[in-house]
C-alpha cells in the first residue's frame, strides 16, 4: 500500500501530461485524418504558443489570458500559412510534405531561438496557482490540477464542435465526401485552411497553457512532436476517445513509468508505437481523404509552368534522345554496341572518380573533412535511394543500420581491429544482420505505415545508444580509440588528405557494387516489385524475398557509411545517428533523383556545404540554412538533379539515366495497376529528424 501510495503523484502528473499530449495531437490527428497533411512543423506550432505564452506570462490572470488569446492567434496563422504551403503539394504524397515541413520545422525553431533566446524560458503562472494543494495526503501543484480541469474543458469544446456544429460537419464532409461538399456551396479548399488553423490553434493553445509542464526551449518541438506522433499512431485517427486513451498511456509512462521502471520506459513508447503499426500494416494506417485525395485538383501555376517548360524541344533534349536511342539500339546488336552502353553505364562512376580526385586541389584542410563527412552521409543517402527509389519503401530509419555499422567499427578499433578494409565489411555485415532482424517488419507494410514504422526503428536504436553506456558511452559517445589504417601494415590516417582519399575509395568501391547489382535483373525485378507489385507476385514473383534483400542490401550499405564515419572524424554519438541525420539522409536522395545512387552522393556533398560550410560564416543559424533547403529542395527539384539532367517527362520512363536510376520523384504508393510490368518507369508520385553533427550548427 505504501508503494502504491507513492506513486499517487506521478500517476496524477501523467493524467496531466497525458491530457497536454491529447490536446496536441488532435490537432496534428485532424491536419492528418482530415486535412491529410503530414504534418512535423507541428510540434513548432506548440513551441509558438509556449515561447508567446512565456513571454507574456507576468504573474497575473490578465497576462495569462493574453498569452493565451495571442499564443493561440499565432499557432493559428502559422497552421493557415502551412496550408497555403503545401497546396503545391496535393498532388504528391506524403514523404513530399513531411519533408517541407520539417524544414519549415527547422526554419521556425531557428527563428524561435533568435527571437527568445536559447536558453529555456521561465513562465510566471498567477499566484493563486502556483501553489501547491492537498491530494489524499499529498501536497501538489494547484496549477497541474488546475490544468487537468482547462484540458477536460478544451477537449470537450473540441469534440462538441467537430460532431455537434455545422463546421464540424463540414470538416467530417471534407474528409468524407469532398465533392459532395462542393455541391453545397463551399470550398474543400477553404475546409482544409480552416482545419489546419484549427490544428493550430490547438497547438498553440497546449503551448500556452502546456509552457509550465513542458516550457519552451530549442528541443520543446521535437520533444512534443515525437510524443504527438506516438499518440497518434497508439489511437490511431478515426475515434478521439482512443486518442484520448493513448494520450493518457503516453503520458503514464513518461511519468509514472519512468519512476517504477527507469530502465524500460524509455522503450515503451516507441516499441508500442512499432507493435501497434505492425499489427495494423496488413491494412495499413487509416489514410486520410481530403480534398487532396478523393478530388482530382487542378495544377498549381508552378505546376503549369513546369509542364511548359517540360514540352519546349530544348536542343540537349533532342540529343539525349537520340543518343538513348542510338544505344538501345546497339544493345540489341552487336558486341560493339553492347560494350557501347556498357561503357555509357558506367560514364557516371568514372565522372565521380575524376570529381573525386580533383577535389583534393581544390580544398583547403577543413573542407577536405567535410568531403570525408559528405561521402560517408552519402552512402547513407545511397541505402534510402535503395529503400526508398527502388524498393518503394519510403524510410526515415536508415540511421538504425548506419550506427551499428559506425558503433561496431569503433569497437573494432578499441580492440586493435584498425585495418579500414576489415572494418568496412564487418561493419556492412552486422548492419545487414540487423535489417535481418528488423527487416521482416519493415518490409510488410507499405506507405504512410512504413515510414512510421522506420521511424519507430531508428528511434528506438537511437534510444538504446543511449541507454548501453558500457558498450556505447550513452549521450557522451565514443572517442579515443586508435585510428583506422588504410591497409594491413600502413600508417594510421591522420592527416586530412590521407582520410579523403581513403574514404573516397571505399565510396567508390561500394557504389561500383551497388551500381551493378542494380543495374543486373536483379534490379529490375525490385524495380517491377516497386511498379507493379500485385502482378508480379501473380506472376509468381518472391515480392517479399526481394524487398528484405533490397532491405538487407541498403542495411550493409548503410553500415559502410557508419563505418566511413568513425574513419573520417574518430568519434560517434548518439547526435550522429539520430532522427535529423535520418530527414538529412532522406532529403539528399530527392535533391539528386530518388532513384539515383550518384545524386544521392551529390545531395550529401550539397548538404554538408549548406549546413556545415555556409553556417560557418552565419554561426547559429545551420537548422535555418537547411530548413530553406529542404523547402526549395520539395518545391524546385521534383525530380531531383538527375531529373533536370536528363530532361524526361515526369510521367514518362527514363530508361538509360545517368546512373540506372529514372531519377524519378518518390514512388507511388504499392498496389495493383492495369499494365504489365516493364522495365522499370519512372517514380510518378510522392509517398522527416537529435540535432546536426556535433560543433557544426
Amino acid at each position: 500500500m505504501g508503494a502504491l501510495d507513492a506513486q499517487l503523484v506521478p500517476a496524477v502528473d501523467g493524467v496531466a501530461y497525458g491530457l497536454l499530449l491529447f490536446v496536441v495531437a488532435a490537432g496534428l490527428s485532424l491536419a492528418f485524418g482530415t486535412a491529410g497533411v503530414l504534418n512535423l512543423a507541428h510540434g513548432t506550432l506548440y513551441a509558438v504558443g509556449a515561447y508567446t505564452g512565456a513571454e507574456l506570462s507576468d504573474g497575473t490572470w490578465g497576462g495569462l489570458v493574453l498569452g493565451l488569446v495571442a499564443g493561440t492567434a499565432a499557432a493559428c496563422a502559422a497552421g493557415a500559412l502551412l496550408s497555403a504551403a503545401t497546396a503545391p503539394l496535393a498532388r504528391r504524397g506524403h514523404l513530399d510534405q513531411a519533408l517541407l515541413t520539417f524544414g519549415l520545422a527547422l526554419i521556425g525553431g531557428n527563428l524561435l531561438v533568435e527571437g527568445f533566446g536559447a536558453d529555456e524560458m521561465p513562465v510566471r503562472i498567477p499566484d493563486a496557482l502556483d501553489t501547491s494543494v492537498d491530494l489524499l495526503g499529498h501536497r501538489y501543484p494547484a496549477y497541474r490540477l488546475g490544468f487537468i480541469v482547462m484540458a477536460v474543458v478544451l477537449a470537450a469544446a473540441g469534440t462538441w464542435v467537430l460532431t455537434r456544429t455545422r463546421a464540424g460537419a463540414a470538416v467530417r464532409a471534407a474528409a468524407d465526401d469532398p465533392e459532395m461538399l462542393a455541391t453545397t456551396g463551399l470550398s474543400p479548399r477553404v475546409v482544409h485552411t480552416g482545419v489546419l488553423a484549427a490544428a493550430g490553434a490547438l497547438a498553440g493553445a497546449a503551448g500556452v497553457l502546456g509552457a509550465p509542464i513542458i516550457g519552451p526551449g530549442p528541443g520543446t518541438g521535437d520533444t512534443v512532436l515525437m510524443l504527438s506522433l506516438v499518440v497518434v499512431v497508439l489511437g490511431g485517427l478515426r475515434s478521439l476517445w482512443a486518442t484520448l486513451v493513448a494520450a493518457i498511456g503516453v503520458g503514464e509512462v513518461q511519468t509514472l513509468g519512468v519512476s517504477v521502471a527507469p530502465d524500460w520506459a524509455p522503450y515503451l513508447l516507441f516499441a508500442a508505437m512499432a507493435v501497434v503499426l505492425i499489427l495494423r500494416s496488413g491494412r495499413g494506417l487509416a489514410e486520410p481523404h481530403g480534398p487532396e485525395h478523393d478530388a482530382d485538383p487542378p495544377p498549381d501555376p508552378a505546376e503549369r509552368l513546369r509542364r511548359r517548360l517540360a514540352r519546349v524541344p530544348w536542343p540537349w533534349r533532342g540529343k539525349q534522345a537520340a543518343r538513348r536511342a542510338k544505344a538501345a539500339a546497339a544493345a540489341g546488336g552487336s558486341g560493339a554496341g553492347r560494350v557501347a552502353t556498357a561503357a555509357r553505364a558506367a560514364a557516371p562512376l568514372l565522372a565521380l572518380v575524376v570529381v573525386l580526385a580533383v577535389l583534393p586541389t581544390m580544398l583547403d584542410a577543413y573542407a577536405l573533412s567535410l568531403a570525408g563527412y559528405a561521402l560517408a552521409l552519402g552512402l547513407l543517402a545511397v541505402s534510402v535511394t535503395v529503400v526508398t527509389g527502388y524498393a518503394g519503401l519510403p524510410t526515415l530509419g536508415q540511421t538504425a543500420p548506419f550506427a551499428v555499422g559506425a558503433y561496431t567499427t569503433a569497437k573494432l578499433a578499441e580492440n586493435d581491429w584498425t585495418v579500414g578494409p576489415v572494418q568496412v565489411v564487418i561493419s556492412a555485415a552486422v548492419a545487414a544482420a540487423f535489417c535481418v532482424v528488423t527487416g521482416p517488419a519493415v518490409i510488410r507494410a507499405r506507405g504512410t505505415t512504413v515510414l512510421m514504422i522506420t521511424v519507430a526503428v531508428g528511434e528506438l536504436t537511437a534510444i538504446a545508444i543511449g541507454q548501453w553506456k558500457s558498450v556505447t558511452g550513452g549521450t557522451d559517445g565514443l572517442a579515443g580509440f586508435p585510428s583506422t589504417q588504410a591497409f594491413w601494415g600502413g600508417e594510421p590516417l591522420f592527416e586530412e588528405l590521407a582520410i579523403y582519399q581513403y574514404a573516397a575509395v571505399v565510396v567508390v568501391c561500394v557504389v561500383a557494387v551497388a551500381l551493378v547489382l542494380l543495374r543486373s535483373p536483379a534490379g529490375k525485378l525490385l524495380t517491377g516489385s516497386r511498379e507493379a507489385e500485385e502482378r508480379m507476385r501473380a506472376s509468381g514473383h518472391p515480392v517479399t524475398r526481394y524487398l528484405l534483400l533490397a532491405y538487407v542490401g541498403a542495411g550493409a550499405l548503410a553500415g559502410a557509411g557508419g563505418s566511413l564515419l568513425i574513419a573520417v572524424q574518430s568519434y560517434v554519438s548518439p547526435a550522429d545517428v539520430g532522427f535529423e541525420i535520418a530527414a538529412l539522409a532522406l532529403l539528399a536522395a530527392v535533391i539528386g533523383g530518388i532513384t539515383s545512387v550518384i545524386g544521392a552522393l551529390v545531395g550529401a556533398g550539397l548538404i554538408v556545404y549548406t549546413r556545415d560550410w555556409l553556417a560557418g560564416s552565419w554561426p547559429g543559424h545551420g537548422p535555418l540554412l537547411l530548413g530553406v533547403l529542404f523547402v526549395a529542395a520539395v518545391y524546385l527539384l521534383p525530380r531531383g538533379l538527375a531529373g533536370l539532367v536528363s530532361g524526361a517527362p515526369r510521367a514518362a520512363a527514363a530508361d538509360g539515366d545517368d546512373d540506372g536510376g529514372a531519377g524519378g520523384r518518390l514512388p507511388a504508393p504499392r498496389g495493383p495497376v492495369d499494365a504489365e510490368p516493364q522495365d522499370p518507369p519512372e517514380p510518378a508520385e510522392a509517398g522527416p529528424p537529435s540535432r546536426a553533427r556535433k560543433g557544426t550548427t
